[in-house]
């Protein structure tokens, strides 16, 4: 990065901090704090929900999950638009109607106050490890960038990120996202763009050849993560989970100017989401197809983590090891590019023996990277080994533009100020409200009081999320952690608000306890397939599986119980 970039980078980023902190620096009353401004408009609400949605994790880590797997990523959001429908018909009037500061106050007045205080819990548990794992994402930016610790990283962002959000509260998170999101599209219509003019002509065929551009998966394999039925079942659970009952969601659509500004916010993000996602895991698989031609492609992407070995005592292992993948490398080029002239020339003996030698090198080239993805365990035991994660930025910084590379960087960061502001806000919330006010009743009408608290819990939870980034690893690629802890503690907290909606004769002790049941369940399974493989099925399959036990449970404990007296409303 040179001192254009620079100038980019932090001019985007001090610039909308700081636009956020100051339109919003006299927010002192509760319901502007937590609700936002009640003139918010359905632009700005649909731009908020998919910016909190869409973090760092989305535009750093799903091109590379897609270079590693292909787009088939993509069938995760199919169930998207259907839930979306469904949060404007029955989630969202509900919220509006009450006139709630969070989802789990609606559980307090249709159950009781253990349920209540269950589904914030759940909440709680599950964004706060969230926040962490999104926190930790723009950490590895700056360590790409700059060659520094990750911890600092993580310390420097988590900061910024809650000096502004205390500050302001959700109106500052609402007024931000939407230029925030402006500076996202722009970056990456700008990387896309430059990727296709350094790309060969036949660059989807390669992919298509690859198998990277498989989107739909008809096969009824509960084992595999991502297929047509997975999307549609699975990925509708979890959308209803995610735009339903997180209050980091529910609380950008519940305070726009009317119900109809909320709906049509949603119905942005139903019509417009998957059309984005299917963008960014194209971005990814070409992005694979840019590698197979790149002759300084790295044995490992997190070059950060690699130099300090090449400088170590080991130095001489990992060389050998950056010597042999240069070679397999340049087999696999050569052996890309023959297979495109046998196409081209339309041999189809010829193009299916040239096939074969393409994906015969590409195991060769993986097999290289295992290799020293060993020796950096070998070498530091606590050494983060998956670098799908650092595909993205690794292209950013050595094949854009200066100018752009301070504009691609401000467009992570952005992303991240986004998500993490939307999802501090919302642990705030649910903190002051579901907890602070549950157990001080009578401090519910000191307004000044309150907004203090939502501060405090706010700053809390992000210092949590600090901690959580500092201390944990993460195996598996973010995006797909994220849905993965998504999908354990979601579905019987969804399974508690179709109860509530849905069948108004089951009362607060049958719902409290079956949903306790169904999150044992949920992570029996969970476990079970860690413990036997074999038996592992896709992660999306918990959402339809935990929700459906948290309903059944509930139900069956009810016609054991007495009539239901301990509801407070339905």
């Amino acid at each position: 990065m040179n001192v254009l970039d620079w100038i980019v980078l932090l001019g985007t980023m001090l610039g909308i901090a700081a636009y956020g902190t100051w339109r919003t620096r006299h927010t002192d009353h509760l319901d502007t704090y937590l609700k936002g401004n009640r003139t918010t408009k359905w632009g700005t609400i649909g731009l908020s929900v998919m910016a909190t949605q869409a973090s760092t994790i989305t535009y750093l880590s799903l091109p590379g999950q897609a270079y590693e797997s292909g787009i088939a990523f993509i069938q995760n959001y199919f169930g998207l638009p259907l839930a979306l429908i469904i949060v404007c018909a029955v989630f969202l009037p509900i919220y509006r109607k009450l006139g709630v500061y969070t989802a789990y106050e609606y559980l307090g007045r249709r159950f009781d106050a253990k349920t209540r205080l269950l589904g914030a819990t759940l909440f709680l548990l599950q964004r706060g490890i969230q926040s962490g794992i999104t926190i930790y994402a723009p950490a590895i930016i700056l360590s790409t960038v700059m060659g520094w610790q990750l911890e600092l990283t993580i310390v420097f962002t988590g900061l910024l990120v809650i000096v502004y959000t205390v500050t302001g509260g959700s109106a500052a998170v609402n007024l931000t996202q939407k230029w925030q999101m402006a500076v996202i599209f722009g970056g990456m219509v700008t990387a896309f763009v430059v990727l296709l003019m350094k790309l060969p002509a036949d660059a989807t065929h390669i992919a298509g050849a690859m198998g990277k551009l498989q989107a739909v998966d008809f096969t009824p394999d509960l084992e595999r993560r991502y297929t047509l039925w997975s999307g549609l079942l699975g990925g509708l659970f979890l959308s209803l989970s995610y735009f339903g009952t997180d209050q980091s969601q529910v609380q950008r659509y519940i305070g726009g100017a009317a119900l109809r500004e909320g709906r049509l916010g949603l119905m942005f993000n139903a019509v417009f989401k998957i059309p984005m996602q299917f963008f960014i895991v194209m971005l990814g698989a070409l992005l694979f197809v840019f590698y197979q031609f790149q002759p300084d492609t790295p044995v490992f992407f997190n070059q950060t983590e690699w130099r300090r070995h090449l400088e170590g005592s080991d130095a001489a292992k990992f060389r050998a090891l950056e010597a042999k993948h240069a070679g397999l490398h340049a087999q696999r080029t050569a052996a890309a590019r023959a297979w495109v002239l046998a196409r081209d020339r339309g041999d189809a003996a010829s193009e299916s023996s040239a096939r074969a030698a393409m994906a015969g090198a590409q195991k060769k080239v993986e097999a290289v990277r295992k290799e020293a993805k060993d020796a950096l365990v070998a070498a530091n035991p606590l050494a983060k080994t998956k670098d799908s994660d650092y595909v993205f930025i690794t292209f950013i910084l050595t094949q854009l533009p200066h100018g752009v590379i301070g504009l691609l960087i401000a467009v992570m960061f952005a992303s991240a100020l986004s998500s993490k502001a939307g999802e501090l806000n919302a642990l705030g919330t649910t903190s002051t409200i579901d907890l602070w006010r549950h157990f001080r009743p009578l401090a519910a009408h000191d307004e000044a009081r309150n907004v203090r608290n939502a501060k405090r819990f706010t700053a809390l939870w992000g210092l949590f999320a600090i901690s959580f980034a500092l201390f944990v690893g993460f195996a598996e690629n973010l995006i797909e952690f994220l849905n993965i802890v998504a999908s354990i503690f979601y579905p019987a907290l969804l399974g508690v608000f179709i109860v509530a909606f849905f069948l108004k004769k089951v009362g607060g002790s049958a719902v409290f306890w079956g949903a306790l049941a169904a999150q044992l369940v949920v992570i029996g399974i969970f476990v079970f397939g860690k413990v036997y493989p074999a038996r592992e099925i896709g992660y999306l399959w918990l959402n339809p599986i935990g929700c459906a036990a948290c309903v059944t449970f509930s139900l069956a404990l009810q016609a054991v119980l007495p009539s239901r007296t301990d509801a407070a409303g339905g």
